[in-house]
């Protein structure tokens, strides 16, 4: 079972327009509401292809009823957990050429003591059921007033019971997580140059910002770099991996997606690099933040093999 953790849950509103013009009035081709969140949105890609998860939701108020009633109706396996503030709101606007512009709200503080009752669900929902998770994903941005050590904490916790953990944030979060040695981090081209201080403009790049990612803890790492695919660096070696999308439509939650195909294909390797690659890529093809289910996965469209050092990518990260 693959368990996992949205401390910044949201309903996401995705507005398909034309191009964006500011100041302009826009009018909408298409508009969709989600429920979202980087660790909901693992686990409705992993519900999707039959695998079995269960996701531990914080909510509040309106907002946080209207999450859960979406998720269940798509019938996700989850543990939600009652919190004060309300939860948050984005927006998404997608133009036709994939360009992606998105607003998102910060989401409401939680008090140290709803942190521990979050924690205890995440703990009793990894050993219930009959069937104990092989993997816990903590994922996406903290809440403000969150301390950042909050995912190096449950990680630490859950190697006690032999449970592997994955870990896609940013920042603080991110960098204090690996002290605590995740079994798997997944940074984008920018939360992997922010966290190694380098500019990185080649495969070659990558590859040595994700294995300074490993000297400071993390056992595995999964960089995924947008159009230019994305590198697996870990003990047994390392592989590039990518897959074209001719028509890309939102590459919201496609990261997430990516994520779920890795785990759902063991979380090793080059044949769940592939998988993470053609799920990562069903998803750039769907609208709004839908999560793509076996009739739209094509693993035979993604190369794999090793990364060519001097290979430029199509966008270099920014200067620390």
């Amino acid at each position: 079972m693959i368990l996992t953790l949205t401390l910044n849950p949201s309903l996401d509103r995705t507005i398909e327009i034309a191009a964006l013009d500011r100041g302009a009035v826009i009018r909408a081709a298409a508009a969709h509401l989600d429920p979202g969140g980087k660790g909901v949105n693992v686990s409705r890609a992993l519900l999707a292809n039959a695998v079995t998860g269960r996701a531990v939701v914080p909510y509040g108020g309106d907002e946080g009823r209207q999450l859960v009633r979406l998720l269940a109706a798509e019938g996700l396996d989850m543990v939600t957990v009652p919190v004060t503030g309300p939860t948050r709101s984005n927006v998404t606007l997608a133009e036709p050429d994939g360009t992606i512009t998105k607003v998102n709200e910060p989401g409401t503080a939680l008090s140290p003591a709803e942190l521990d009752t979050i924690a205890e669900a995440v703990l009793a929902a990894a050993h219930s059921g009959g069937q104990g998770a092989d993997w816990v994903v903590a994922s996406g941005s903290l809440p403000p007033e969150v301390p950042a050590d909050v995912y190096a904490r449950l990680c630490r916790r859950f190697a006690g019971a032999g449970i592997l953990m994955a870990v896609d944030t940013s920042g603080p979060a991110l960098s204090s997580a690996l002290g605590a040695a995740p079994a798997l981090v997944k940074p984008n081209l920018e939360e992997l140059s922010a966290a190694t201080g380098m500019p990185i403009r080649r495969l070659g790049d990558v590859r040595e910002a994700a294995s300074k990612l490993r000297a400071a803890g993390a056992r595995a790492v999964l960089a995924s770099l947008g159009a230019d695919g994305a590198v697996l660096v870990e003990e047994g070696g390392c592989w590039y991996g990518e897959a074209a999308v001719t028509e890309p439509r939102s590459a919201v939650g496609a990261g997430d997606a990516m994520l779920a195909g890795f785990l759902a294909a063991g979380g090793r390797g080059p044949e769940a690099l592939r998988q993470a690659l053609a799920w990562g890529a069903a998803a750039v093809r769907l609208p709004g933040s839908r999560m793509p289910g076996p009739a739209d996965i094509d693993p035979g469209a993604v190369v794999i093999g090793p990364p060519d050092p001097g290979r430029p990518l199509s966008t270099a990260s920014p200067v620390p």
